[in-house]
C-alpha cells in the first residue's frame, strides 16, 4: 500500500539523516502517475511532488486541486518556461545561461521571484545536463545577478548502477560544494538546499547531507 511505502521511505530518511539533525524533504516523483494515484499523497502529508515534463504537468494540474507544491525536476527548455512559471514552486534543473535568462524574464512578467537549484553534473556524464564543478561558481555568480531568480542550492543525478562507494563519493562531494557555495556568501543567494537521491539511492543521499530526495518507484510500485 502507498501508506506503507511512504512510511518506509520516511523511516529510512529519518534514520539515515540523524547525524545531520534534519530529515530531508520527500519529493514524490509523479511523472508516471495519474492524478488519481497522486491525490492520496496529500492525506499522508506528502505535499511536495516532482514532475519532469511540462506537458504532463499541465495536463495533471486541473485534477490536483491545488493540494501540492510542484517541483520541476526534469530538463527544461527555455521556450517552455512561460507555461509553468506560475505553477511550480521550484525549478531544480537550471544549468545554462539562456535558461536562466528566460526564467528571469518570465518571473519578472509574472511578478515573482522563482526559486531555482543549479544542476551539477558531478559524474561528468555526457548524456546528462548540469554544469561541471569548474563551471559552478561562475554560473552561480551569473545567476545571482538575475533578480527574477532566487538561487536556493544545488541538484544532481547519479549514474545508474554505480557501486555504493562511488555514489557515496559523489554525494559527499556535492555536500562539500554546497558548503563551499554557502561560504562564498554570494549576494542574493540562499544556498540551503541540496536535491539529490532517487529511489535506488535516497538512503545514501540522506546519509550524505541531502535536504531533498526525489523518490518515485519506491512509492508507486
Amino acid at each position: 500500500m502507498l501508506k506503507d511505502r511512504v512510511a518506509q521511505v520516511m523511516d529510512t530518511l529519518k534514520r539515515e539523516s540523524e547525524p545531520w539533525g534534519k530529515c530531508p524533504r520527500l519529493i514524490a516523483v509523479t511523472k508516471y502517475s495519474t492524478p488519481e494515484e497522486i491525490l492520496p499523497l496529500a492525506e499522508l502529508n506528502v505535499t511536495d511532488i516532482g514532475e519532469n515534463r511540462v506537458q504532463s504537468l499541465r495536463e495533471k494540474l486541473p485534477s490536483l486541486q491545488g493540494k501540492f507544491s510542484i517541483h520541476l525536476i526534469g530538463q527544461l527548455q527555455s521556450n517552455k518556461v512561460k507555461y509553468i512559471i506560475k505553477d511550480v514552486c521550484m525549478i531544480h534543473s537550471l544549468d545554462h545561461a539562456s535558461l536562466a535568462q528566460e526564467i528571469d524574464r518570465q518571473a519578472d512578467r509574472a511578478g515573482i521571484r522563482m526559486p531555482v537549484l543549479l544542476q551539477v553534473n558531478i559524474a561528468r556524464e555526457p548524456q546528462k545536463g548540469g554544469v561541471t564543478e569548474e563551471e559552478l561558481f561562475p554560473f552561480l555568480r551569473q545567476c545571482a545577478k538575475l533578480k527574477g531568480l532566487q538561487v536556493k542550492g544545488l541538484m544532481t543525478m547519479m549514474p545508474l548502477h554505480a557501486p555504493e562507494d562511488v555514489i557515496t563519493g559523489y554525494f559527499t562531494r556535492m555536500r562539500a560544494l554546497l558548503d563551499q557555495c554557502r561560504a562564498e556568501a554570494v549576494a542574493d543567494t540562499d544556498m540551503t538546499e541540496l536535491s539529490m537521491g532517487m529511489s535506488q539511492d535516497y538512503a545514501i543521499a540522506a546519509r550524505c547531507g541531502a535536504t531533498m530526495v526525489r523518490v518515485g518507484s519506491a512509492l508507486f510500485r
